[in-house]
């Protein structure tokens, strides 16, 4: 686990916010505290996918790479991404460049 790839994770999560923010994706609300509780991956019986990277994915993340703490294997959020965010109709690309290089770090990571 190298240095550069924590700073590249904590770079690439600040990145896929602001690509959120540009593509008003990203809202100032919370959701209701009971939309929180989910135990379905990517909260998708709760949260829409967006809200799940804004409020659940983001957040923990960047909880983990501050403390350079354990990733579990696995990290696979671009397919969930590419389904979901479809209805942009061509402007989705940089985040799910994005996404790609999350899960490739966070798989690298986790080794």
């Amino acid at each position: 686990m190298s240095q550069a790839d924590w700073q590249a994770l904590s770079e690439s999560l600040a990145e896929l916010e602001r690509l959120m923010r540009e593509l008003a994706l990203w809202s100032e609300q919370a959701p209701q505290p009971q939309r929180m509780n989910s135990r379905a991956p990517f909260f998708v019986d709760t949260l829409a996918f967006e809200e799940w990277l804004q409020w659940v994915f983001i957040p923990r993340m960047r909880v983990i790479a501050e403390q350079r703490a354990g990733l579990p294997p696995g990290c696979n959020v671009t397919p969930m991404g590419e389904e979901a965010f479809i209805h942009l109709a061509g402007r989705q690309q940089a985040l799910l460049t994005v996404l790609a290089r999350i899960d490739r770090l966070a798989t690298r990571l986790a080794d």
